[in-house]
């Protein structure tokens, strides 16, 4: 059964992820969020910052990417969805220019009918820097058609 790819409750990591100005100028594009802080290294400065930082739901959004890295193999016909989160923190900022990868660890399995329901305990660690930009609780449902 699909459910007993994900019983190993090892933490994993994914790749490391280079956030660039561009990717932030596109996703503050996207989301229609121009805030200063993460477009300009005046603005970002005048607010504390040594220079732009990304927008927290963009480093959020790289959740999916970097979860893919670390999630077993899926067969034909199955899918992996965001079931959404019971907790999440942005503990510190990700400066554009930086990198950042995520940590993953599955808390806990529910099976579901026609899939599996995982809640992964989630870091998302800045290249260098001690304090985690983003630690959450994320549930995320692997589903896939019985034949």
């Amino acid at each position: 059964m699909l459910a007993d790819a994900f019983r190993s409750t090892e933490p994993k990591a994914s790749r490391w992820y280079q956030i660039t100005a561009e990717k932030v100028a596109a996703f503050a594009d996207a989301s229609e969020d121009w805030q200063g802080i993460h477009l300009e290294k005046g603005a970002a400065q005048a607010a504390g910052f040594d220079g732009p930082v990304a927008h927290g739901f963009f480093a959020v959004s790289m959740l999916s990417a970097m979860l893919y890295d670390v999630l077993p193999d899926l067969p034909p016909g199955a899918w992996s969805v965001n079931y959404g989160f019971d907790r999440i923190r942005f503990v510190a900022p990700v400066a554009v220019g930086s990198r950042i990868r995520g940590h993953f660890q599955i808390s806990e399995t529910q099976e579901r009918e026609n899939g599996v329901l995982l809640r992964w305990d989630v870091s998302v660690e800045r290249d260098g820097e001690d304090k985690p930009a983003i630690v959450a609780d994320w549930l995320n449902l692997v589903s896939w058609k019985e034949e």
